[in-house]
């Protein structure tokens, strides 16, 4: 009943992990950490295949170089900087 949620939160790690990973900020905070690592799974499940643990129904490994290559590309593309320490 409640695995949406527990895949909104395990997105969300991703993500963030991605972001910290990257240096990099999302825009959007929590929600753009979400976004990240539910769309960088796909991507790196796609790429990759479905290979390492699963948590969620997302294979973690190709899932957090899917939202690190993504967290890339969306920097590149709006121009982010880098994390201001």
């Amino acid at each position: 009943m409640f695995s949406w949620l527990w895949t909104l939160i395990i997105g969300g790690i991703i993500g963030a992990l991605a972001g910290m990973l990257t240096s990099r900020d999302l825009p959007a905070g929590i929600i753009g950490n979400i976004v990240a690592g539910l769309v960088g799974s796909w991507l790196g499940e796609v790429v990759l295949g479905s290979w390492g643990p699963h948590i969620a129904g997302m294979a973690l490994f190709p899932s957090i170089i899917g939202a690190v290559v993504l967290v890339l590309i969306v920097s590149a593309i709006f121009g982010l900087s880098k994390r201001k320490s």
